[in-house]
């Protein structure tokens, strides 16, 4: 008789696509991000992943008034309808990975980017709690999706790089953190060596996405 347990796993289950997320924050006349945004969702495609993306700059999307109504009014939702917040909310908060491809303003996000990540905040609960010693919002969902930010610097600026990765670590910390990454490229990287660097700085959240 056979005493070992047995596994539940179906190996060959068919699994859940995975669902992206892809906001460029790129202004008008800044087009270096074009082919940065075109490896990335190449990379995504061959993990199997289903996209969504924004091109921030040519989506109808208001700024937060900071009125707090998306906490304490109605929790989850922006009180300011007609434009793209709700839609971006809704879709970040059914991803699985939430991707930003910015230009990297004085460490920075981009404005576009900026007023995205301001409309989001209706994601996490008004209330705090303590994470390693600090105060950070408590969450409002059950899951929340990794966070993978890729910035371009016109030029190498050690300092600016330096308060970029913070930036991004201490967001995805407030979203709940369940994953995140950070690839900064210099303007102008040569193509052929475009994907290769996106792989492997992004790839602790890319590895996610093929374990689910």
């Amino acid at each position: 008789m056979d005493d070992q347990p047995r596994s539940t796993v179906d190996p060959d289950a068919v699994r859940p696509t995975p669902r992206v997320l892809l906001l460029n924050g790129a202004l008008a006349g800044e087009e270096e991000l074009a082919p940065v945004e075109g490896a990335l969702v190449e990379l995504l495609r061959e993990e199997g992943s289903q996209i969504r993306s924004y091109a921030m700059r040519d989506v109808p999307l208001a700024f937060c008034q900071g009125c707090f109504e998306c906490w304490v009014s109605t929790p989850g939702l922006s009180k300011t309808d007609g434009d793209a917040g709700r839609d971006i909310a809704a879709a970040a908060i059914g991803s699985d990975l939430m991707v930003l491809v910015t230009p990297i303003t004085f460490g920075g996000y981009s404005s576009e980017i900026k007023k995205a990540l301001d409309r989001v905040i209706c994601l996490v609960s008004p209330f705090f709690r303590r994470v390693e010693g600090e105060v950070h919002h408590r969450p409002r969902y059950r899951s929340y999706p990794a966070l993978a930010a890729v910035g371009v610097l016109r030029e190498p600026d050690e300092e600016e790089e330096r308060i970029f990765r913070t930036l991004v670590a201490r967001n995805a910390r407030n979203f709940q953190d369940p994953g995140h990454a950070v690839c900064v490229l210099p303007a102008g990287v040569p193509l052929a060596s475009l994907r290769d660097r996106l792989a492997t700085d992004l790839e602790p959240v890319l590895a996610r996405l093929t374990r689910r």
